[in-house]
């Protein structure tokens, strides 16, 4: 229930800072830089109220954690620039898709990203 508790407030800060980077640049730049910035407010939540300090430090939680997300990140990319870009058109989706995608987007590595997490970044 914390992991998925930290993942939406990660998801929310990754879909709101996507909104404010938009302004500056363009969906796809916007898309990898709400990643980021989601990721570590994840990375510190997670580290904080999810796992028990475990036998990783610090440094390497934070390496693999990176790793872990690069995977989900590309997973978040792929999904929401292919709806925004040709699955919602095709349907006469227009308003808010953007946003929509995106937020479908950082929903579907969710599972993947707890199994790394658990196994790999917090261990």
């Amino acid at each position: 229930m914390r992991f998925l508790l930290v993942g939406g407030i990660a998801a929310a800060v990754n879909v709101l800072s996507r909104i404010v980077y938009g302004a500056w640049v363009g969906y796809s730049i916007s898309i990898i830089l709400a990643y980021v910035t989601g990721m570590m407010a994840a990375f510190f939540m997670a580290r904080r109220f999810v796992f028990p300090p475990g036998r990783n430090s610090a440094h390497r939680s934070a390496v693999v954690f990176t790793l872990v997300n690069i995977v989900a990140l590309l997973q978040t990319w792929v999904v929401s620039v292919t709806l925004a870009d040709h699955v919602f058109p095709t349907l006469g989706i227009r308003q808010h898709s953007e946003t929509m995608a995106h937020i479908i987007g950082v929903g579907v590595p969710a599972f993947t990203s707890y199994i790394g997490h658990r196994e790999w970044s917090f261990r």
